[in-house]
């Protein structure tokens, strides 16, 4: 059950504290507090759960700013319930009315809101925050404007819907794309590691599944040896290719046995039903099919699978090949952002390697459908300009700052060079989307996710980028003031300056004067 009402915030005089004084107007959670559009971004949150049955939950408007400070703030889940307790700053950053020395709720009540918020829930949060963004920005815009309008007018009723439709049927904007890997909190995977962490598990579940009886003896697993050969594969300091498989070898024939085990005893307990909880059953499945792929590359002699598995803890995580220099192969979550003006948008989060060129023509489209109209140019990198975005997007008159295809003509037009230049530009703006992967992962923890299941590590992955969009919206909100600020700061410098000089000339002439 969810109780909610308006989110509208309490001035700072109205919020109490236990030593009195009032809070500073001009702190940074303050102002983000009146900024943020709360009563929209809690409806996404609220809108699985019931107002009328079940127990009573926290308020929404906590849940949902307490995953923001988490990633604004880069703490443990731990750390920032700890932080929200000692700071009366952070409490009327949630709605807290008055300061409270109690918890929100505990750490542990993370796993089940990032749950709840889903895949869907984070894409719809920035959605919603985007919309809002985009109405303040258009009423500061409004308000620029000079009061008097312009008196000329269309000729003609024609000539109006004819600009309207042009207008309609334009370019605008500039939509700058690119791909990213999010890397798990996993233990860099080996074939060796993880056989030996699959016999573990497949020991463990004999051990559940065996029942002492009279007469009865246990089924061996050979586990102190199959270990000790484990550490001696690998602790050696350089480890020779022939080892490694040799050691391979042994653990996949102690695998094989333990199966032939499982299997004795399964049929011992007869019934169709998995005898064991269903996560032990869960470990089972994916620890055949561990075996099954190091088998298969073992026989192969090869170390590419498809589909490969690098956790038996979470399954889900591919390699993905990336090619950089120190980080060649990354665990994790592969990414297709789009950045306009600055907000940034997760179009695809996929735990599989693909070609990112691909998702071009999508985001595209996503583009249209967010504004109405399709972008006047895409910058984006080398793999994204295939035959066939290319011919997409010159059906659609966006222009692309990838190179032409085929052989560059000899002597080009004024309009041609004009255009060549205007690409140069434009190219250089993709820099933007590096800047924003960079800011991710240093600053708000994109460059290691720690949550443990597929589905809250994808929320984890969206409210990174959600709390970079609210960090560019108050850049965007506050930056007129610092530059009037530095405006007037450097006429004061130039001030200076000019009645230092005036000074010295005059001090110059006077020893002139008396020379």
């Amino acid at each position: 059950m969810i109780k909610y009402s308006s989110s509208k915030q309490i001035s700072i005089e109205e919020f109490i504290q236990p030593f009195g004084g009032n809070l500073n107007r001009e702190n940074r959670w303050v102002k983000l507090a009146n900024l943020l559009p709360w009563d929209e971004m809690v409806a996404v949150y609220a809108k699985k759960m019931s107002e009328k049955k079940g127990r009573r939950a926290i308020d929404p408007r906590v849940a949902v700013g307490t995953l923001i400070l988490k990633h604004i703030l880069k703490s443990t889940d731990e750390d920032i319930i700890e932080l929200i307790k000692e700071n009366p700053y952070l409490q009327y950053f949630l709605g807290f009315k008055e300061y409270s020395y109690d918890q929100p709720f505990t750490p542990s009540l993370f796993v089940s809101i990032r749950k709840r918020l889903g895949e869907g829930g984070f894409k719809e949060l920035s959605d919603r925050f985007i919309e809002h963004v985009l109405r303040v920005e258009e009423k500061l815009r409004e308000k620029k404007k000079p009061s008097e309008e312009n008196d000329s007018q269309p000729s003609s009723e024609s000539s109006e819907e004819e600009k309207q439709v042009k207008e309609e049927n334009s370019n605008k904007g500039h939509l700058i794309v690119d791909a990213t890997v999010a890397p798990s909190d996993i233990k860099y995977p080996t074939d060796l590691d993880l056989l030996n962490e699959a016999r573990e598990k497949s020991e463990l579940l004999i051990d559940l599944l065996y029942e002492p009886a009279p007469g009865k003896v246990k089924p061996r697993t050979y586990r102190k040896k199959a270990r000790k050969e484990y550490l001696s594969a690998t602790k050696q300091r350089k480890k020779q290719k022939k080892t490694i498989r040799k050691a391979i070898k042994k653990q996949l024939n102690y695998l094989k046995r333990n199966f032939q085990t499982i299997e004795k005893l399964l049929d011992e307990k007869g019934g169709q039903e998995f005898p064991l909880p269903y996560k032990y059953q869960r470990m089972y499945f994916i620890i055949q099919e561990v075996y099954r792929q190091q088998k298969q590359m073992y026989d192969q002699n090869s170390h590419k699978i498809d589909g490969r598995i690098v956790s038996i803890s979470q399954p889900y995580i591919r390699p993905i090949v990336r090619g950089k220099s120190g980080n060649e192969v990354e665990f994790g979550a592969k990414i297709s952002v789009s950045v306009v003006d600055g907000y940034n948008y997760v179009d695809r989060i996929s735990w599989d390697s693909y070609n990112e060129g691909k998702d071009l023509i999508g985001q595209i489209e996503n583009y249209k459908k967010r504004f109405g109209y399709y972008p006047e140019w895409v910058s984006a990198d080398k793999i994204y300009g295939n035959r066939e975005n290319r011919a997409f997007m010159k059906a659609h008159g966006i222009k692309y700052t990838g190179v032409a295809l085929g052989r560059r003509p000899k002597e080009l037009s004024e309009e041609m060079k004009e255009l060549e230049r205007e690409r140069k530009k434009k190219g250089k703006q993709r820099s933007q989307v590096e800047g924003v992967f960079g800011v991710g992962k240093r600053k708000y923890d994109l460059d290691l996710v720690k949550t443990k299941t597929k589905q809250t590590s994808e929320v984890w992955i969206g409210l990174v980028y959600l709390v970079m969009n609210i960090a560019h919206f108050m850049r965007v909100i506050f930056w007129p003031f610092f530059k009037k600020l530095d405006f007037w700061l450097k006429k004061l410098q130039e001030i200076i300056f000019l009645e230092i000089m005036q000074f010295r000339m005059t001090k110059f002439k006077l020893n002139m004067l008396i020379f």
